[in-house]
């Protein structure tokens, strides 16, 4: 992981499928599940979406929320 993935996170829209268009960070744990179940794609999408799903598993989303703006 590279500082600047979390960024993307909350900055990247999900390229394809039933919640294209959705921010990586924003997309609900279940999807992320069924990828890690099934295989990430290849490429940057595929290494954040395994990010991603990583920090929903362990409860971290929370620390998106200062590249957000949020407090």
């Amino acid at each position: 992981m590279q500082p600047e993935d979390l960024l993307k996170l909350v900055t990247m829209p999900m390229p394809f499928g039933k919640h294209k268009g959705m921010l990586l960070a924003d997309l609900p744990g279940n999807y992320l599940t069924w990828f890690a179940r099934e295989g990430f794609p290849r490429g940057e999408v595929g290494r954040l979406l395994a990010l991603m799903h990583e920090m929903d598993h362990n409860g971290l989303r929370d620390l998106l929320k200062p590249l957000r703006g949020e407090i």
